[in-house]
């Protein structure tokens, strides 16, 4: 069970992270999580390049560590990257401590100025923390959500359902998440580039965030 949009109350939790842009532009975000994946990521960045479009790839460090070369491709295609932990942890389950000390280590192979909490799910404590810059010099300093979720991945959408989603619920500023993960392959691949041709026939702009991240 998941919502489209993110629930009041989780935005009222977390009002210094950005689930959408500015409304009075007629400019969208779409973001991808979970990767790289060989399966999967070298197959949006395809549909991407062919589309003539730019998306921001939440990578998990780990999968960075293992498929260096996809986050160079994701980096030379122009790209943005952000950190969504090195391992894919759940905030509300973790010490903060040791929430911090994943995000820390995910920085060191995907350098970004964007995070994305796994799930959405992180304790106030550790966005503070995570804000202030305190628990390391090279954390990043923005939190990024989203303001349409696809619902790709979960097992009872189907590949229409999920296009609805996004397309029913897309409007000026939108920051759209899919996922870049073997689990949503089948959703994603079918919705993503019928939501690209929607999204362009009503006028929309493709845009990317800055503190993109960098190739190094």
């Amino acid at each position: 069970m998941y919502l489209v949009r993110p629930p009041y109350l989780l935005k009222k939790l977390f009002p210094e992270a950005t689930w959408r842009m500015n409304a009075l532009e007629k400019k969208i975000y779409l973001t991808f999580d979970d990767g790289p994946v060989p399966e999967v990521t070298p197959l949006v960045l395809d549909i991407l390049k062919q589309e003539q479009i730019k998306a921001t790839f939440f990578c998990v460090g780990g999968n960075v560590a293992k498929h260096p070369e996809l986050f160079a491709d994701i980096l030379k295609q122009g790209h943005a990257v952000g950190n969504h932990t090195y391992n894919h942890l759940k905030g509300w389950n973790t010490d903060t401590g040791k929430y911090l000390d994943n995000i820390n280590q995910c920085a060191e192979v995907v350098p970004s100025a964007l995070f994305r909490p796994p799930y959405g799910k992180m304790k106030k404590s550790q966005a503070r923390l995570l804000l202030s810059k305190s628990a390391g010099a090279h954390l990043p300093s923005t939190i990024v959500m989203w303001d349409v979720l696809s619902g790709d991945y979960d097992k009872n959408t189907s590949p229409e359902k999920c296009l609805k989603n996004v397309t029913d619920n897309l409007r000026k500023g939108s920051i759209i998440l899919f996922h870049d993960s073997i689990k949503a392959q089948p959703n994603m691949l079918f919705a993503l580039p019928r939501f690209i041709q929607f999204a362009k026939q009503n006028g929309y702009e493709f845009c990317l965030f800055e503190g993109r991240g960098r190739e190094f």
